[in-house]
């Protein structure tokens, strides 16, 4: 999978959790993320901010977590003393369970799988082409010695 795709998908996603149809162009995602944005300060009228915690231990999916709740106007913090695997966000519940987790799971989902496919293909071309699981059982004797 190509970057392109890769954003295409992205934006996609966005769009699926903000409630357009529209494609997956620039366009649409801005305005995805400005009706979520909007529906934020709507919940945050009728429901009032909690602090949520949340751990995660990945450091690339605690940056795209940071960065998406950056892009919806929330500020993510962590107190002193805290892990760094520790993410503080303030905002109502209702927003963090139909749409901030939601879509940071399908986001983490979809770039884990292209982080995988990457590696394998940087792996595969640069390394060596057998990039399978090692086997389970002991070999029964020593290697043939390799080329």
């Amino acid at each position: 999978m190509d970057e392109a795709t890769l954003w295409s998908k992205l934006r996609k996603i966005e769009a699926l959790h903000a409630g357009t149809t529209s494609d997956g162009e620039r366009e649409a995602a801005r305005l995805a993320a400005e009706r979520i944005r909007a529906r934020l300060a709507a919940q945050r009228t009728e429901w009032r901010d909690i602090v949520m915690s949340y751990s995660l231990h990945d450091p690339w999916k605690r940056k795209l977590f940071v960065a998406l709740c950056r892009r919806y106007g929330l500020a993510p913090y962590r107190e002193p003393g805290q892990r760094r695997s520790t993410v503080l966000v303030l905002a109502p519940r209702k927003f963090h369970d139909k749409t901030l987790w939601p879509e940071y799971l399908a986001l983490s989902a979809e770039l884990e799988k292209h982080l995988a496919d990457l590696t394998e293909r940087v792996i595969r071309e640069a390394i060596h082409d057998d990039v399978s699981e090692a086997n389970e059982e002991e070999p029964k004797g020593l290697p043939e010695p390799g080329p």
